[in-house]
């Protein structure tokens, strides 16, 4: 009797699991279907889900207004880096925090989490008149250095999270063997973080890809990147849906593919640590 109701809750759970992950799925299905209509198509009521005359037209109008590649290796650039130069800042700093505490690390921590509760709109003049007398508009390193400031409190979080799980005893014996603060970044702890820090990396190149208030804001044409070629589908005479689901799925298509290839290392990451 127990084991047929608990065969039963894992029937229930996983029925749940597959709605929860077909509604958080659909509007991506929806954007891509989309992305195949023409524009009648794309607004007619009530509208077609399989039944529709299927096109490439939008993709191929899509590529012919916009350099998509200008715009793809702009957020390639972009986003792995402003990760990159976030690991080589953040790596040290949960080091120092999570293997030499102070009575205000805790402190240090909040201060820092609490800055992504800042709303961006509020520090957007100071930024914008910054990046306009040092010559940063429209350039890739000016956004680099955005995306890593705003992401780098999450990967100091995620990545002390992890460090806190590794035994201070076997860097303590690394130091007895002579290895130097160098070495000891380099040779012990990352190798044993290597998931956590897989996972940080996926994760801040997940969010400086989709990030769209800051390009839209800081940039125009020369390193505008696919945030800012799916929003230049949207003009005042209204928006071509069909064009900006063709867009839009050109946009998500590699960092979708990304994750998919890497969800393994991405789930591994987010559960170092969980099970002792």
């Amino acid at each position: 009797m127990a084991r047929q109701v608990s065969t039963q809750k894992k029937v229930a759970y996983t029925a749940l699991a597959w709605i929860i992950g077909l509604i958080i799925f659909f509007p991506i299905l929806w954007t891509v279907l989309t992305s195949f209509k023409t524009e009648g198509e794309a607004i007619a009521t009530p509208p077609s889900f399989l039944f529709f005359h299927w096109t490439l037209e939008n993709y191929v109008e899509v590529q012919a207004r916009s350099d998509y590649f200008h715009h793809f290796w702009n957020s390639v650039a972009i986003s792995f880096g402003s990760t990159l130069f976030g690991l080589i800042v953040s790596v040290p700093a949960a080091w120092a925090m999570a293997f030499s505490p102070t009575k205000r690390t805790k402190d240090v921590l909040l201060w820092m989490l609490s800055t992504k509760m800042l709303p961006a709109v509020g520090v957007l003049v100071p930024i914008y008149i910054i990046f306009r007398d040092f010559g940063l508009l429209d350039t890739r390193i000016g956004l680099i250095v955005v995306m890593m400031l705003i992401n780098l409190p999450i990967m100091v979080w995620m990545l002390y999270t992890y460090f806190k799980e590794i035994p201070g005893e076997i860097l303590e014996a690394a130091r007895m063997d002579g290895a130097t603060l160098g070495k000891e970044l380099i040779y012990v702890l990352t190798p044993m973080a290597i998931p956590g820090i897989a996972s940080t990396l996926l994760l801040n190149v997940i969010l400086s890809w989709n990030e769209a208030f800051w390009t839209l804001n800081l940039t125009a044409s020369k390193a505008a990147p696919l945030t800012a070629f799916i929003a230049s589908y949207s003009s005042p005479e209204g928006l071509f849906y069909a064009k900006l689901s063709a867009a839009s799925t050109m946009a998500i298509a590699p960092i979708v593919i990304l994750g998919w290839f890497s969800q393994k290392q991405l789930v591994r990451g987010l559960t170092f640590g969980a099970v002792k």
